[in-house]
């Protein structure tokens, strides 16, 4: 992506409202409200986000948050990106991670951002997006942790785009990966301690 070295302030500050606002969409606890489920914050871990829908039991569900979740991310992105700029599009995706951990309408209390942030890996970087989709997917697979697999994909992503020579994505990817290894604290945690559950075990 032909990213520009010039972005004026309005530009910028569309870039950072649109994506807020697209990503404080909460859509797992629309999704399990809309189900019938009660409010999600209220099982297992009280995350927003798919694999806390995945403890319900229903994995439609669970597969429906992750593809809304990581959608809103690349949505965000590729709207801002038509609108303004590619530029404006990528500081539109990260901002869009950051309404999704941080959602105005659930008092700033909302997800850890992994889905939403491999969506705009996936649409400001596919190359980028598509290594870290299959090393999540990989690495889930052997250790069946999903917050191993989510920490280990994004801490690469950024060494990715670098290597594809996109300095721009790298710099936003590094950014996106420290704030979720941030919202991961508990979870590395429950690593080291050899308690974190499992892919599909209900918790509490």
């Amino acid at each position: 992506m032909p990213w520009s070295s010039e972005l004026s302030s309005v530009s910028a500050g569309i870039a950072i409202a649109v994506g807020y606002l697209i990503g404080s969409i909460p859509f797992g606890l629309l999704l399990t409200k809309a189900a019938g489920l009660g409010d999600i914050r209220s099982i297992g871990s009280g995350n927003i986000g798919a694999t806390n829908v995945l403890r319900t039991g229903k994995k439609g569900l669970a597969a429906a948050t992750l593809l809304l979740d990581g959608g809103k991310g690349a949505f965000a992105v590729l709207l801002v990106a038509v609108m303004v700029s590619p530029l404006a599009g990528l500081i539109a995706g990260v901002f869009s991670v950051i309404g999704h951990n941080f959602p105005i309408w659930l008092r700033f209390k909302g997800g850890k951002g992994v889905a939403t942030t491999l969506g705009v890996m996936l649409a400001a970087l596919p190359m980028a997006g598509v290594l870290s989709c299959v090393t999540w997917l990989a690495t889930a697979a052997i250790f069946r942790f999903s917050s191993l697999a989510a920490l280990v994909a994004l801490a690469l992503d950024p060494v990715f785009a670098w290597l594809l020579g996109d300095q721009p994505a790298a710099y936003a990817f590094a950014f996106l990966a420290v704030l979720v290894w941030i919202r991961h604290h508990a979870n590395i945690r429950r690593l080291l301690r050899g308690e974190e559950p499992k892919i599909g075990a209900k918790k509490g």
